[in-house]
């Protein structure tokens, strides 16, 4: 692509996101504090979760047509039950991506975007769940809270962005909430965007990012393994999955 075009096309998404930004968190303050004011929190916060979302795929369109986000639904059951889904994690994009599912979800998160000013208060406002600054035992009770209200939560096991293709451990918390809740682990896999933008950059390069749902895994089909045992099983099924659509399979 010509240099000209692609430093045009850099320059439009960025200005594009500040504005969207500078329009679109004032937009939510301001929507959630008349919600809060005439309706129940549960519908509040279902509104909310969906505002942000709308805001993420606001955000994954912006950089179209250089940046393309595919979302393929390769799942065999699309109910609207709660589930916990397990993705692979390569940058810091995967947050946003996240807003393709149409689940209302939350996101299991480190410490540092609850120590952004206005990210972190929309997260906490959201009842994202901050894994590293609260017990375990009070993480899942907010998260078996969460999922008797019908909301997804959504986990990045490797617990840190692996910046390339490879993939991480995992840790536990999942499969140990998956266990205990007895719904269904669904994976994910993203692929595509390790190198959008390349580390040390913020010149984005033309590319398609794939996010890939794959089949459910049910309680009955887990019920029988330990923790060590379930995250090695869902991590072979997105490392093999990963590989096969990184070989344009």
């Amino acid at each position: 692509m010509n240099y000209f075009i692609l430093f045009f096309l850099n320059l439009y998404f960025y200005v594009f996101f500040i504005i969207f930004s500078m329009l679109g968190i004032p937009a939510l303050t301001v929507f959630i504090f008349f919600l809060s004011l005439f309706m129940p929190r549960r519908i509040v916060m279902k509104r909310f979760r969906r505002a942000i979302s709308w805001y993420g795929r606001g955000v994954t369109l912006l950089p179209f047509p250089l940046i393309k986000v595919r979302y393929e639904n390769h799942s065999k059951n699309n109910s609207q039950e709660p589930y916990i889904f397990v993705c692979n994690h390569r940058a810091a994009s995967d947050a946003f991506l996240m807003s393709v599912l149409p689940h209302e979800a939350v996101q299991v998160v480190n410490t540092w975007p609850f120590r952004i000013p206005v990210l972190g208060f929309f997260a906490r406002l959201a009842g994202y769940l901050n894994i590293k600054m609260m017990p375990h035992e009070l993480f899942l009770e907010k998260a078996l809270k969460l999922l008797e209200e019908k909301v997804s939560i959504i986990f990045f096991p490797e617990g840190t962005r692996s910046g390339g293709r490879g993939i991480g451990n995992f840790h536990g918390s999942a499969f140990r909430l998956a266990l205990q809740a007895k719904v269904a682990i669904v994976p994910l896999c993203i692929s595509g965007n390790e190198n959008i933008p390349p580390s040390g950059s913020l010149l984005m390069r033309p590319g398609t990012i794939r996010v890939r749902r794959l089949s459910a895994i049910s309680w009955r089909d887990y019920k029988d393994l330990n923790i060590f045992s379930l995250k090695n099983k869902v991590r072979e099924i997105i490392s093999e999955e990963l590989s096969l659509m990184e070989n344009k399979i």
